[in-house]
């Protein structure tokens, strides 16, 4: 068996085919998207993901505008800029690039952004939302991933789901993704014994731990759905995941590369977090 690859660029391409179409219809209506972005700091990373954010907002007619600050900025000045944001109604998403510089207290900059235009899915609200199944805005990678599970037609109601990893950005938010699902969610960790004994007995398998080989073929139910959301570089410095790619995808029956799987569909979630905002707002 060879897997079929899930294809993230092409499932983003069409996401933001879809914004774009949302984008238009408020744009007759006279308001017009706009999703601020606040960069603190020269993290090369950083700066090569907002340069991507922009990008793939202005490909959808959303406005995004890039607002960029010294490392040296004060968290007062910053919770202020937020504040500002958060009071213009001309603004309908709001994110913080993180990380942020060490003198700040990210969790505060977060709870800062009002939560009806916390489009990263990050305050503790729109956990509470995912949690209790209320209406707020999900963390972009597991929405993401969900999306992709959903590209390929499979049906998750009574499967077996792992999540590897207890991030609260993705594998918590990702579990309660699953179980919203009426998956059987296993949530997997480094504290975890014999982590293969559950794996193997996955019908999805979500990799989030930022470590390679995290998973390999021996440790694959044959048929399953793999989910790589891991970045991380192989000997050569090339960009892989936490999954070992060429041996799972002799096994599973489903599978998501890297680069082209997860990343992608990050960043379109985020568009259409914006997009949902500026609907709610209009």
């Amino acid at each position: 068996m060879t897997a079929q690859i899930i294809d993230g660029n092409a499932l983003a391409k069409k996401t933001r085919e879809e914004v774009a179409g949302r984008t238009a219809a408020l744009k007759a209506k006279g308001v017009e998207p706009h999703l601020a972005i606040i960069l603190v700091g020269e993290d090369p990373a950083s700066q090569v993901y907002v340069k991507h954010k922009v990008a793939d907002s202005e490909q959808t007619g959303l406005k995004a505008t890039l607002e960029r600050y010294p490392a040296t900025m004060s968290e007062a000045d910053l919770l202020a800029r937020v504040q500002a944001l958060n009071a213009d109604a001309k603004v309908h998403g709001i994110l913080v690039q993180l990380p942020l510089p060490r003198h700040m207290d990210a969790q505060k900059v977060i709870e800062t952004i009002a939560p009806a235009k916390d489009v990263d899915g990050f305050h503790v609200q729109s956990a509470g939302a995912l949690l209790t199944g209320l209406p707020g805005f999900w963390s972009c990678t597991p929405y993401g991933c969900l999306k992709l599970i959903d590209s390929i037609g499979f049906d998750l109601k009574g499967k077996n789901a792992v999540v590897i990893g207890r991030s609260n950005n993705v594998g918590k938010p990702m579990a309660l993704m699953l179980l919203g699902r009426d998956a059987t969610v296993t949530l997997c960790h480094s504290r975890t014994k014999d982590l293969k004994a559950h794996t193997l007995m996955a019908d999805v398998i979500v990799a989030a731990v930022g470590r390679r080989n995290v998973v390999t073929a021996d440790m694959v139910k044959p048929g399953a759905v793999i989910i790589d959301v891991g970045m991380n570089r192989n000997d050569e410095g090339k960009l892989c995941g936490d999954v070992d790619f060429a041996g799972v995808k002799e096994v599973a029956g489903w599978i998501t590369p890297v680069p082209g799987g997860v990343g992608p569909m990050t960043r379109a979630m985020l568009l259409v977090n914006t997009i949902e905002a500026a609907e709610r707002a209009a």
